[in-house]
């Protein structure tokens, strides 16, 4: 009777669990089970590099300073659970179909491929007991640092004649395993794009199925159409990003062997130019395998960059410079000269037109040639003599030391304990003086005794001028000068700009010699904007090389669609009546057509007219050549504006250490003024009767017709 009654129980129980269990079934089956077949096959999104084209920079009219170059790649996306076996299994797949450079090789790679294909005799290299002896010889040592000494000491036994059985074949191989392994898991690692011929790459795309993980895809080339330092460099894949800022790209979702900008205006502008990477994901399947790669997003190439140069403007002033510094160079008295620049800008609007830097160097066999050193504009500096006069009597005037139309007498002025100051033009005698006379001969006497004035002091003979360090005179002028720009930054769109050197007197004769540019120093960018700033009535605007940023052209023919023009910043604005700006500009002006101008035998005859002043300083040597430390030489400097009424350019010229003859006969710095300021406006005339303007408004791209330059090459100018 009891028997029976279990039986049916038992049933009952098996009938309930085999009930709940086809609940439980369908249940997963049915509802849940779109969610369990997402988690067998292990969906992952990533973003990875597919090399889109790194925007295009144009200059003002759009010719293409900067483009890139398509090129066949070789890439391998590493996959999850592969072992390094299989690894080297396809590199030497792979070595048997292309030609890979072993250059990137290191003595460390040799040593870690050889104990991967000598695993044996590798180990055998350090003996388990002489471990263990280690391991008991310190306390509290951890397996990691036991690891570490015994990778240690099997490196530095693997003998020369070891490595040396490593064959030019092992050693390719051993060149495309290194960059298989360098990658991050499901990340596509460049191989090889440099120089892949179309038979390496029919071959590999020909055996894809054969290699899991490697891919033939385009990758681009940057081109330089000039060799414009200015413009900036990118890293080459090779490199990739730099090790300085690598958590900083990595964190922006950039790869290691990504091209970002190096320096200058590459670097300023990476966010615009690098572009926007496709997004993919990859479905895996238990193992780790990819099993369908789905693009979600395409991605974009990046802006196309329009800048505020005129490279043909840039090249003939870089002609002018660099003939200039030849010819001078071959002078005797110009053994110390190894530079010259030359800047001109918009006043108005702060946009570059031209920024040229030459620099001599010696390449290992000695022989000269001239390297681009434009971004030496910005990045050095030096004293400019008389060319900040005009920042000198701006300062005499809102100090209230000295008035529009004010007459000093021009005279060799005697110090305390025999200091003797005078102007180059007067050595001996007594000259009666305004203030456009002093800007047009270059009274030097005249700015002194503005300086003087400015301490409340009135020159006498044997004047004690302690006073001068005493009271707030120094920080005054200095205060002046920055206003126009002088010895403080401009605010340039790139990086690496100096502010030049603010010195500390340590006699009152240094605190006069800050009146006529023969103590602090500047940087040409500086001085350009320093004269922009008289020349726009008194707004110091912000110099930049951004004009436009566009999107990437359609076509290649004619310029993407229009994002956004750059504005003019005003930076500040000087404390000067509009009366004493004019009294200023009309002094320069006089300097160029005033019948005792020290530049008037360069410009009495042009066809415009235009406004400058022109500087020598004379300065102790300091430069490269140590040797040549304190030798007595001078700078030659020029700062100028045209046309007169309506400037539309505003130029500095700089040539330091220019010769050790502090009385030159040929005065380069006005020459090079001149010749580029008439290219200038033969320039604009020719513009003009072509109908070519900047306005870039569905404009056609324009080549360069010059030199192309590779991303990892340079360009300079060999001397015979």
């Amino acid at each position: 009777m009891m028997l029976p009654l279990r039986m049916n129980i038992l049933f009952l129980l098996i009938f309930i669990v085999f009930t709940l269990l086809i609940f439980r079934l369908g249940y997963i089956q049915i509802v849940k089970g779109d969610y369990y077949v997402g988690e067998v096959e292990s969906k992952e999104e990533i973003q990875v590099n597919t090399s889109v084209p790194r925007g295009r920079i144009y200059d003002r009219y759009g010719r293409v300073l900067i483009d890139n170059k398509p090129e066949n790649a070789i890439t391998y996306t590493r996959m999850p659970k592969i072992k390094t076996n299989e690894i080297l299994t396809i590199a030497e797949q792979l070595a048997e179909l292309i030609d890979m450079p072993i250059n990137r090789v290191t003595f460390r790679d040799k040593q870690d491929f050889w104990i991967l294909k000598n695993s044996e005799a590798a180990m055998k290299k350090v003996k388990t007991e002489e471990m263990d002896i280690f391991r008991l010889s310190k306390e509290n040592i951890s397996e990691k640092e036991v690891d570490e000494e015994y990778n240690r000491r099997m490196l530095e036994r693997i003998s020369e004649e070891e490595l040396a059985q490593l064959s030019p074949q092992d050693l390719e191989v051993l060149a495309i395993y290194r960059e298989m392994t360098s990658g991050y898991l499901l990340s596509p690692q460049i191989i090889k794009n440099e120089n892949v011929t179309d038979k390496e790459f029919a071959l590999v795309s020909e055996r894809l199925s054969e290699l899991p993980g490697v891919n033939t895809t385009t990758d681009w080339k940057r081109v330089r159409h000039v060799p414009l330092s200015v413009l900036g460099r990118t890293t080459t894949p090779s490199k990739g990003i730099p090790k300085s800022k690598k958590d900083y790209y990595l964190a922006r979702g950039y790869s290691r062997n990504d091209r970002v900008g190096e320096s200058f205006f590459e670097a300023q502008y990476e966010d615009l130019l690098q572009g926007e990477k496709s997004v993919i994901k990859n479905v895996t399947d238990r193992a780790g395998t990819i099993v369908e790669t789905l693009v979600t997003d395409e991605g974009e190439p990046g802006k196309d960059l329009v800048t505020t140069l005129d490279i043909e403007l840039q090249l003939v002033a870089e002609r002018i410079v660099e003939d200039a510094l030849l010819k001078m160079k071959s002078g005797g008295a110009g053994s110390l000269l190894d530079r010259a620049f030359y800047i001109m800008m918009n006043p108005n609007t702060g946009e570059i037109l031209s920024v040229v830097g030459k620099k001599v160097e010696y390449d290992e066999a000695g022989k000269m040639y001239l390297a681009d050193y434009s971004y030496g504009t910005f990045t050095t500096a030096y004293e400019m003599g008389s060319t900040i006069k005009g920042a000198t009597v701006l300062t005499g005037y809102r100090e209230g030391a000295i008035s529009v139309g004010d007459r000093q007498v021009d005279e060799p002025i005697v110090l305390g304990r025999g200091l003797v100051k005078k102007s180059i033009f007067n050595p001996g005698g007594r000259m009666v003086m305004d203030d456009l006379m002093a800007l047009e001969q270059s009274s030097n006497v005249y700015m002194f005794k503005t300086a003087l004035s400015m301490g409340g002091l009135t020159y006498h003979p044997y004047m004690a001028t302690a006073s001068l360090l005493k009271d707030d005179t120094l920080q005054r002028l200095r205060n002046g000068y920055a206003q126009l720009g002088l010895g403080v930054p401009t605010g340039i769109d790139v990086p690496g700009e100096t502010n030049g050197v603010i010195n500390k007197p340590d006699s009152p004769g240094k605190v006069l010699d800050i009146t006529i540019g023969q103590f602090d120093t500047y940087t040409p960018l500086q001085l350009a904007q320093y004269v922009s700033t008289i020349a726009n009535n008194g707004y110091r605007v912000q110099p930049r090389f951004l004009k436009q940023i566009r999107k990437p052209s359609k076509n290649g023919t004619t310029l993407g669609p229009l994002i956004s023009e750059v504005e003019p910043k005003i930076l500040n604005q000087i404390e000067n009546t509009q009366t004493e700006i004019n009294r200023v500009k009309e002094g320069f002006r006089r300097v160029y057509y005033g019948a005792k101008g020290s530049a008037r035998s360069y410009f009495f005859d042009t066809p415009y007219t235009a406004a400058g002043k022109t500087g020598t300083a004379e300065v102790v040597y300091y430069g490269p050549q140590k040797n040549r430390w304190n030798t007595n030489t001078i700078n030659l400097v020029h700062v100028g504006f045209a046309p007169f009424d309506k400037p539309e350019v505003a130029y500095a010229v700089v040539i330091p250490w220019a010769s050790t003859n502090l009385n030159p006969g040929t005065y380069y710095n006005n020459i090079i003024a001149r010749q580029v300021l008439d290219k200038y406006f033969e320039l604009q005339n020719k513009y003009q009767a072509e109908g070519l303007t900047d306005s870039l408004v569905e404009e056609k791209i324009r080549q360069t017709d010059t030199e192309k330059l590779n991303e990892d090459q340079e360009k300079s100018s060999i001397i015979e």
